[in-house]
């Protein structure tokens, strides 16, 4: 029949249009604020670094390898690498962000910064109460603004924190592996050169163990002296 597809179309579009104000599954308004919605876990706003332990400064994840301000596509990104280094996760010191500003005004959520870090330093947050009344400084985020605990993280992705928290073990354990073997084998070339040396023939008493050209020469003969004649000078 033709316009049956039409037909069976308009159907379905008015049973959840009638439904949606019957099933309470489908009355997705809510009296905002007084009443929230929780976030899905895939949500998005803005990013915020990730830092271990307690210490937010010592434990920042960011090494100011400034890939995510390079590859960020409205340029809202603005990293100042530090003059000294810190432990990373793994134990190997590294250079830190002493700068780390972000403008949320200008950043358009794109999740690129994210992607590219190869730290898993940067995530995306689902904060979105952000509005102020000071149009430049309120919206410019310092890297104390963006830090946030690992244990925020798994609050808000658990599944994406759990994966990522795995992957870092993985490789704070190759790490550690590497280390000791690296330095079992220096114990074994200090250990091999040690026996080396305890079995080389000793050095006679007196001597250097090799004779030298000086000492390999005959002795030269004595001078002959002149007898003195009775009455002479």
């Amino acid at each position: 029949m033709l316009g049956e597809g039409i037909l069976k179309g308009l159907a379905e579009t008015a049973k959840n249009f009638a439904g949606s104000f019957v099933s309470k599954e489908r009355l997705t308004t809510v009296e905002y604020p007084e009443e929230r919605i929780a976030p899905v876990e895939a949500a998005r706003v803005f990013p915020f670094l990730i830092y271990d332990g307690s210490d937010w400064e010592k434990g920042m994840r960011c090494v100011a390898c400034q890939i995510c301000e390079k590859e960020c596509p409205p340029k809202c990104i603005y990293i100042e690498k530090s003059k000294d280094k810190k432990p990373d996760f793994v134990g190997k010191p590294q250079i830190y962000p002493a700068k780390f500003d972000i403008d949320i005004s200008v950043c358009m959520s794109c999740q690129i910064c994210v992607e590219v870090c190869p730290f898993e330093a940067i995530k995306m947050d689902n904060e979105f109460e952000l509005a102020t009344d000071d149009r430049f400084g309120g919206l410019l985020l310092d890297r104390k603004q963006l830090a946030k605990p690992n244990e925020y993280y798994h609050k808000i992705h658990p599944t994406e924190a759990a994966a990522v928290d795995a992957k870092l073990a993985e490789e704070k354990a190759k790490a550690e592996a590497k280390a000791k073997a690296d330095a079992a084998a220096k114990a074994k070339t200090a250990a091999d050169a040690a026996a080396k040396a305890a079995s080389a023939p000793k050095t006679p008493e007196g001597g250097t163990g090799t004779p030298t050209s000086e000492a390999t020469k005959p002795p030269e003969p004595a001078a002959k002296s002149t007898p003195k004649t009775e009455g002479g000078d």
